[in-house]
């Protein structure tokens, strides 16, 4: 197994981990910088509480006057959620961060608490930086770093949460928040305090770029890390392009230079024989995953996705790297990602086509490093656990890694709500939407969309039976009361607005039955439009 080389933040190595215990093998370690984090005090056998996760983000502060801690929410069970702002800024205050000019990147880790290899490795990127390291960063960019965003789930630690993943051995927290909602689909709908919290931030330092960190199994596969830009449809095709074409290709060269490993597009192959055509295949496209909601806000995203099976030092430690060299190309292009950034929210897209709805498509053919592990025993529980080992298959497949939209509409020229339609409302405000209040009644010609048929989901999915509703628009003159609300698309969540409230949207309001108690038995939508002239 090629080991990494010495990098100036990694300061720690490789440790293996033998095949009849769990006692690390040839740990090199370059000197460690105090103080160590838990998995560190225990040769990787355990991952950080909540506690341990406050403790260390609160002596960084102490250490370094330019790390900031701050809270950006609270968890359902009201835990603060510590957001660490590194950079020359008087302060964590958003309007300090925000007025300094500078490109803000956003790291998030722990959203799935059984997935813990993000949260030790921006623990040790916070370590790094406030010895000194990569201070050159902070010439033109601002650090935003919440290491423990699923703060509940953490401290749900069992032995055999998260089966099959290669350790922690001492157990890790679960993949839901206390409310057992999944954090990575709550984008959207807004359900959880800590996804509100989220969002919430995403409005006061308005980050340029977020990077999020998971872990993932999937298809056995030679690959450290997975990664994934936005892949709704409808994100700005500049942020999409300069990710593809140049951001993460040349943080994958940077890697496999330095430190050997081979890091990809994130994929599955079907592994159901007939299921579909054999190849690699993406996620899903729809915003309530945290990467593409971030897209659709026009700013970039980043998924970072380490592998199960490879041992839990390893996990962080290609976490690190990753995270390191993101941050590196960010601070080397800041001005463009800026500027990119500003040029999608002052797009006004008014009477363009956005999709409501997609399918991923074919691509050319790409070259997959396929793998293989073996099986060991979990020491305490007798469970099975997968091992990564060192052996590449190449295999030639179609890239099935993008999606088309399948049905479009013209982005009309504003959205008219209900004034009584107060929980809309309020999920508007939560997500930053602008809308103003119709200043009298008035005749107008708007398009009303005829509910042909709807239908329910048969399985519950995160505490919702989804809904879709089938049926068209027609034009038709009304009498719209003073108390309805006028919600412009020319504004930077254009993208956002869309994707919430067209009745056809695969994601939005009438997904997520937020719109149940007036769509049952009704002949149309209630949501008006006022199409482009």
């Amino acid at each position: 197994m090629m080991l990494p080389h010495r990098h100036a933040l990694a300061i720690w190595m490789l440790i293996g981990l033998s095949v009849a215990g769990w006692s690390p093998l040839a740990a090199q370690t370059a000197p460690r910088t105090d103080p160590p984090t838990r998995p560190e005090r225990t040769d990787f056998r355990e991952t950080s509480s909540y506690a341990d996760v406050m403790a260390f983000v609160g002596l960084a502060a102490e250490r370094s006057p330019k790390i900031h801690l701050t809270t950006f929410g609270y968890s359902f069970e009201g835990r603060p959620l510590p957001l660490v702002v590194i950079g020359d800024v008087a302060g964590p205050d958003p309007r300090a961060v925000r007025e300094s000019g500078k490109t803000r990147v956003f790291v998030l880790a722990n959203i799935h608490a059984g997935e813990v290899s993000g949260k030790e490795a921006t623990l040790m990127l916070i370590r790094a930086l406030a010895a000194g390291a990569h201070d050159d960063w902070l010439d033109s960019l601002v650090l935003l770093i919440a290491p423990i965003y699923n703060a509940d789930g953490n401290e749900r630690v069992r032995l055999t949460n998260r089966p099959g993943q290669y350790g922690p051995i001492g157990g890790m927290g679960q993949r839901a928040n206390a409310q057992d909602l999944d954090l990575n689909r709550d984008n959207m709908k807004l359900e959880s305090p800590e996804a509100r919290s989220l969002v919430s931030a995403l409005r006061r330092w308005d980050p340029h770029v977020l990077l999020d960190l998971h872990t993932t199994n999937g298809t056995r596969r030679s690959y450290h890390l997975l990664y994934a830009p936005p892949l709704h449809p409808n994100t700005d095709s500049a942020i999409v392009q300069q990710l593809r074409s140049d951001w993460l290709p040349a943080v994958t060269r940077r890697i496999k230079e330095t430190s050997g490993w081979d890091f990809y597009y994130y994929g599955n192959v079907p592994f159901r024989a007939g299921s579909a055509e054999r190849g690699w295949y993406t996620f899903d496209h729809r915003p309530r995953f945290t990467t593409n909601y971030v897209g659709l806000r026009n700013r970039f995203a980043i998924l970072s996705e380490a592998y199960a099976y490879a041992s839990f030092p390893e996990r962080v430690a290609s976490t690190l790297r990753f995270v390191e060299e993101v941050v590196e190309y960010a601070h080397r292009n800041a001005s463009l990602i800026g500027a990119i950034v500003a040029a999608a929210d002052s797009t006004d897209l008014t009477g363009s086509e956005l999709a409501l709805r997609a399918t991923v498509q074919r691509g050319d053919s790409v070259e997959i490093l396929l793998g293989e592990v073996a099986e060991e025993r979990h020491p305490y529980t007798g469970r099975t656990m997968y091992r990564r080992v060192d052996v590449v298959h190449r295999e030639r497949m179609p890239d099935f890694g993008s999606f088309r939209g399948t049905e479009v509409v013209r982005v009309p020229t504003a959205y008219v709500v209900p004034g009584d339609l107060t929980s809309v409302l309020a999920l508007l405000d939560a997500h930053g939407v602008k809308r103003r209040p119709l200043a009298r009644s008035m005749q107008a010609t708007v398009d009303r969309f005829v509910i042909d048929s709807t239908s329910v989901a048969g399985r519950e999915y995160q505490g919702h039976a989804e809904r879709t509703l089938y049926g068209r628009y027609e034009h038709v003159e009304l009498d719209v009361p003073a108390s309805a609300v006028l919600v412009p698309v020319a504004q930077p969540l254009a993208r956002l607005i869309v994707a919430l409230l067209e009745p056809r949207s695969d994601d939005g309001l009438v997904n997520w039955n937020v719109l149940d108690e007036v769509l049952d038995g009704a002949q149309h939508y209630p949501i008006l439009r006022v199409p482009t002239r």
